[in-house]
């Protein structure tokens, strides 16, 4: 895997982040993109070798410009980790429709617009990697988190459809769905659980982690070596596949 190059999306914070020091610590080079340019430049100065884009995925403007300043720059991306995502949580009738918009423009148009703007790179050397991170909730759904799942749903669907017109390309295209990771976002959720019903945070933690067999949050590195793995070269069978990350649950 050396002396490719590795675009991850919200890989500033998070899992990000982690397939971020994963692929750097594989010989990749790591750029990281996002909205926060003071961010990603803090996180990419502790990443030996590592370059970062400020980016917008929903906007496709924002992922034009970024994608151009990588060629200029010699960046071009043999790898793309479709990582930046959102959740929100509401139940379906308390759900309006700016939320709704605002889940399926990060979690789902931001990686079709990437995708589309990395894939003739790709096609065009004969390699090329487009993993994208979904979640359990694509694969059965959650309670209260309609939007954010439908937006997962049809993430993996996209990649099952593009991995079939890459086929014999030497472009692959899969999602990796891991259950509740152990991140700031979790971490967030478990607060919004204590605020909102009175729980513990033991408790609140019991309640995102019930469906998961070992009863724990999944760890960034658990994702990341999956997402490293997808993108090397002897995953080129590997196509069109949503690999869960769940120590077993169920879907």
């Amino acid at each position: 895997m050396e002396k490719r190059t590795a675009l991850i999306t919200g890989g500033g914070s998070g899992i990000g982040l982690t397939i971020a020091r994963a692929f750097a610590l594989a010989g990749v080079t790591p750029v990281l993109a996002g909205r926060s340019k003071a961010r990603l430049e803090a996180a990419a100065a502790n990443i030996e070798g590592a370059a970062f884009v400020p980016l917008d995925v929903t906007c496709e403007e924002s992922v034009q410009h970024a994608f151009s300043h990588l060629t200029t720059a010699g960046y071009e991306p043999d790898i793309l980790v479709n990582n930046a995502g959102a959740a929100a949580t509401a139940s379906f009738e308390r759900t309006d429709i700016a939320t709704w918009q605002a889940m399926l423009d990060v979690n789902l148009t931001g990686a079709f617009l990437c995708a589309r703007a990395a894939l003739p790179t790709m096609k065009k050397r004969g390699f090329g990697r487009v993993v994208t991170i979904a979640s359990t909730a694509g694969l059965k759904g959650y309670a209260y988190t309609a939007a954010y799942a439908a937006a997962k749903h049809g993430v993996i669907g996209m990649t099952r459809s593009l991995a079939l017109e890459l086929a014999g390309t030497g472009v692959t295209a899969n999602t990796v769905c891991p259950g509740f990771t152990d991140t700031d976002i979790v971490q967030s959720s478990i607060q919004n659980i204590v605020e909102k019903t009175g729980r513990s945070e033991k408790e609140a933690l019991e309640a995102l982690t019930k469906h998961n067999p070992e009863k724990r949050l999944i760890a960034p590195e658990e994702v990341a070596d999956t997402v490293l793995w997808l993108a090397g070269e002897r995953a080129s069978a590997i196509n069109g596949q949503a690999v869960a990350v769940a120590c077993g649950e169920i879907m």
